[in-house]
């Protein structure tokens, strides 16, 4: 086995036509149902949609490929479709800094808020989701093809300018391992940000 680099730096960027291969090997060994090439195609080329990978940059080409997300743009509504990170380089907040970039896009559009679905024992992704204001509102039953899993639906409300404050004071660059991110404060008791 090779051992990986966990200080390697990875930039953020638009998913283009040929990251493909690598997106879908990451769709592969994150999912037990990945995406077809024909849906990324689809996406890529829906303005309802935004897409986004996580490379490493250097002297290799093409450029690494170690994470991705999809997000489509449902009237006011961001729904996060799907996000994974390459195992060997997961728990580095690669993760994080998708959503982060995703939700940021979102929020400048001006949609209000945010949803997905989750598998109900994926516990390390819930985490991720609760990490940035997403809550539990919901469930659908037998929701995944290959076990009848249940999926949790998880909401974040309020996608607006204090979150974008919020998203800006974090230190992105010195602490990509944040195992806590401090919430923004809220206004009352149902956490409004906007």
């Amino acid at each position: 086995m090779t051992e990986i680099d966990r200080n390697l730096p990875y930039q953020i960027r638009a998913m283009q036509t040929g990251d493909l291969v690598q997106v879908q090997s990451i769709d592969r060994d994150s999912f037990s149902l990945p995406w077809p090439t024909s849906a990324y195609n689809y996406e890529l080329s829906n303005p309802q949609s935004l897409l986004w990978v996580a490379e490493i940059p250097g002297e290799v080409s093409p450029p690494k490929i170690v994470g991705m997300i999809v997000l489509w743009l449902i009237v006011d509504e961001a729904h996060v479709a799907t996000l994974a990170v390459e195992p060997e380089y997961r728990q580095q907040g690669i993760g994080r800094r998708l959503l982060a970039t995703a939700l940021r896009e979102a929020a400048h559009k001006g949609l209000r808020e945010a949803t997905l679905e989750v598998r109900a024992n994926n516990l390390v992704a819930q985490r991720l989701y609760q990490k940035f204001m997403f809550e539990t509102v919901g469930f659908r039953p037998h929701y995944y093809r290959d076990n009848n899993e249940d999926a949790l639906i998880m909401t974040m409300k309020n996608l607006g300018e204090t979150f974008l404050d919020w998203l800006d004071s974090l230190d992105w660059n010195n602490s990509p391992k944040v195992d806590s991110l401090a919430q923004p404060a809220s206004t009352s008791s149902q956490n409004v940000m906007d």
